[in-house]
This record gives C-alpha cells, structure tokens and sequence, in this order.
C-alpha cells in the first residue's frame, strides 16, 4: 500500500529563524539525505520501501512530504518519522533539529460523517450543485483540522480516530452497508469470500464520497490561490501526488477536469453502467480511490490479507489485463496532452473533461 506521510521538523527553540539561503540549504540536505535512502523499518522489523520526498522548508525547519510502500498506516508513520530523525541527526548543520510530527494527515470528520449518515438524513445531496455549495461551506472548519494544527503531534491523530471509532455505533457495518451501491460489478470479481468481498465493495464506495470531497477542497484551494500545484501555498489532498513534472499545468481548469472525471468514473462504479477505463486520467483516480479504501480500512482495524488481495483482484479486474492501451503503461503519463483522450471511441471520457482534437496531439 502507498502512503503519503507527512513530517514535522523544526529548529531548536533558542534559534534564529532561518534566512532564505538557509532554507534552500536545508531543503538540498534533506533532499540529499533521503537520495541516498531506499528504504527504512518501521515497527517489528517492518520493511518501508521510500519512493519520493518533496520538502518545504520555513523560517522555523522544514516540512516534507514523503511516498512510501508500508504494509500499515502505522508503520509507514514510525518509518518515516525514524529515517527523518536519523538524516537530520547524522547532517551536521542539520544536528539540532527535531521531528515533531510524522503522520498520514486525513480528513477525520468528512470521513466520519460519510461512514455514518452513508443513507441518512445527513446524507450528501444527490444534486451536485447542492453538494458542492454544501461542501465549500464545510471547507474551512474541515481544513483547520489537519493544517490548523489542532491534531498536534502523530499520537493526538490517532486519538481522534479513536474518537471516532467509538462514537460510531459500528464501523464496519458502516462500510459493509455501503457495498450494495457498487452495483457494477458482481462479489465474484474480488475472488474472495462473501464476507471479504462485502467489505473491500463498502470501502471501495466510502472511499469515493471522501474521495470526491477532497478534490472539491484541492479545485477550491487553486481557484482562491489562482495558481497551479506547483506554486499552491495552501493544503492539496491529492492533486500534488500526480507526476510532479506536470505540476505547473495543474491549475484550477485541470483540477476541474479531474474532479469531472473522478465523479464520472465513480458513478459508473454505482450505477451499473460501467464497462472500461475511459483515459489515462480515469487510472489515476483509481490510484487514488484503491489508498483511499486501503486507508479507511486500516484505520478501522478491518485490512487484512484477505481484504488486501480482494482489493488487488479488484483493481486487475477494472484494468481488464488490457496491456494495449497506452494507459496502462506507466511511461504514457508522461504524456500530459493525452490524459482526457479516450483510448477508443468504444471508451466514455466525460465531455467537460475530454480533450478537444486539437489537444490529442499536444506534446509532453
């Protein structure tokens, strides 16, 4: 399973604040210090593979942000925040500074009223235009949560997790409950008992209502900032996980089309109208809609094994073992232009979202 973790690190307090070349400086160290990492161990000898690291330094330390393989949500965190310390601890003008936080920041009330008001009154309106009013009305309050700072460390995280956890009356009846709305595909496909394959269908559903809210934060942040990923200053959910080497062309009109596409493909999970992958985009947002029922499950205490692999057979089941399509290579996301072309014209690409014919030859 892949995580982004998210890592705190600071000055001593006695310490003037950084100036610009002193921020530059620590970001070309840290970044020097994770190259030369591939992996770390997280707890009981755990194996932590480190893809990537992106740091942001401030006049206070620096944070960063770093993609991971870990098997849990836990050991992902303790590796992450255990290598951090150790690159700074070993960097000597970096000796004296601190991990304070090392966690996977989620969004812990929209995830807890999805799982509970999944067909109450509380519910999110059908209508979208309803929903998206409702959703930027609930921004603020949402976001001070996680950037506002009022999880504090990595423990105090998991304390409202728990929180949430016992105020539900039972999570994983929840997320069971919302298995019959993936009316697309039969419980055959995830190759597992009845019991698994309910679960890993009702996470799969919960993880697309989170999924859809937080992208509607990330088309909010950009269109306030009027910037693009790589400029955005405030809080992205997943739009700054896509292929960093396009970060510049990620403006508000994209994230739009990816929100677009996400809902498209969600829909024709529940509404039973759903046949193939539509472009290379719709692969991304099943990226993103796997970790987001990963994740959910992992915090539940309901990610095993079996649920595991179920969601793996989902996932090749989706992708149809069609290896033609440019999509399903890795190197065809490279190719900026085409991520809203059909591969086909048998394939649905929403219209708000598809690439007009003079886009279909744009160039990396």
């Amino acid at each position: 399973m892949t995580y982004v973790v998210t890592v705190e690190t600071c000055i001593p307090d006695d310490a003037p604040d950084l100036d610009e070349l002193g921020r530059i400086g620590a970001v070309v160290l840290i970044e020097r210090g994770f190259g030369s990492v591939a992996g770390a161990e997280g707890p009981d000898g755990v194996e932590v593979d480190v893809f990537d690291v992106a740091v942001a330094a401030h006049p206070r330390g620096a944070e960063l942000t770093v993609t991971v393989a870990a098997p849990t949500l836990e050991a992902a965190e303790d590796a992450v925040g255990a290598v951090a310390q150790e690159i700074l601890d070993r960097t000597e003008p970096l000796a004296a500074w601190v991990v304070v936080n090392s966690e996977v920041k989620l969004h812990t009330e929209r995830a807890r009223e999805s799982l509970e008001a999944a067909d109450g009154p509380d519910a999110p309106p059908g209508d979208p235009a309803l929903r998206r009013a409702r959703h930027a009305a609930a921004t603020d309050a949402g976001r001070g949560v996680v950037a506002g700072g009022e999880l504090g460390a990595g423990e105090a995280g998991h304390e409202v997790w728990s929180d949430v956890v016992e105020e539900s009356p039972d999570p994983e009846a929840g997320i069971r409950a919302m298995a019959v709305r993936l009316r697309s595909f039969d419980p055959a496909v995830f190759g597992a008992s009845p019991d698994t394959a309910e679960l890993a269908a009702g996470a799969l559903v919960h993880g697309a209502e989170i999924l859809i809210d937080e992208l509607y934060d990330d088309v909010q942040t950009l269109a306030e900032e009027d910037t693009h990923v790589a400029a955005c200053q405030g809080h992205l959910w997943h739009l700054d996980r896509l292929p960093e080497r396009h970060a510049e062309r990620y403006d508000e009109l994209f994230a739009r089309r990816f929100l677009v596409t996400a809902v498209a493909l969600t829909t024709r999970f529940t509404d039973g109208g759903f046949r193939r992958l539509g472009c290379p985009a719709e692969e991304l947002v099943l990226r993103f809609l796997l970790e987001q029922a990963h994740v959910a499950l992992d915090l539940y205490g309901l990610l095993d094994d079996e649920v595991t692999a179920a969601l793996e057979r989902f996932d090749a089941h989706v992708r149809g073992g069609d290896t033609t399509d440019a999509g399903h290579d890795p190197a065809s996301l490279l190719r900026f232009g085409a991520w809203f072309t059909a591969y086909g014209d048998d394939r649905y690409v929403h219209p708000y979202a598809a690439d007009a014919p003079a886009e279909e030859t744009e160039g990396a």
